[in-house]
């Protein structure tokens, strides 16, 4: 049931000559309505930006984005790889490896395979007609 029609049932089974309601309704005009009203007029009023606070500027997403990008810093890096040509001794270089290996298997270096010398026969043509004629008699 609304307000409005609980409002009218009570005015009607109200005793003639009494003209306010029971103490439990409040009418619209009382305390609470002038602050409903305050906080009507001030959502008319044009509200100001939030987003900038005194001293504080709405910034831009692309240059956000431009400045948080990763850089590329790889020809600086290679200009200061190249500027210095001290290269160390083979051995040192060799020492260092041995001591940072691990002794697992992954951290061990790939085992290099023996050269296989290509096979081939040792006889020529004509020593196998040789071996032919003295072992089998043929001339």
């Amino acid at each position: 049931m609304s307000a409005s029609l609980l409002r009218r049932g009570l005015e009607l089974l109200e005793a003639p000559g009494r003209g306010e309601a029971p103490p439990g309704i409040r009418d619209r005009d009382g305390p609470r309505a002038l602050g409903a009203a305050r906080r009507k007029k001030r959502s008319r009023e044009p509200t100001r930006n939030k987003a900038t606070i005194k001293g504080r500027v709405v910034k831009s997403a692309i240059e956000e984005y431009h400045k948080k990008k990763a850089v590329d810093h790889m020809r600086e890096n290679l200009k200061y790889m190249l500027k210095g040509r001290i290269v160390a001794n083979r051995a040192i270089t060799e020492q260092v490896l041995a001591q940072s290996r691990g002794r697992k298997s992954k951290d061990q270096p790939p085992k290099k395979a023996s050269k296989k010398k290509p096979e081939g026969t040792v006889f020529t043509e004509e020593d196998f007609r040789k071996f032919e004629r003295e072992y089998f008699g043929r001339p």
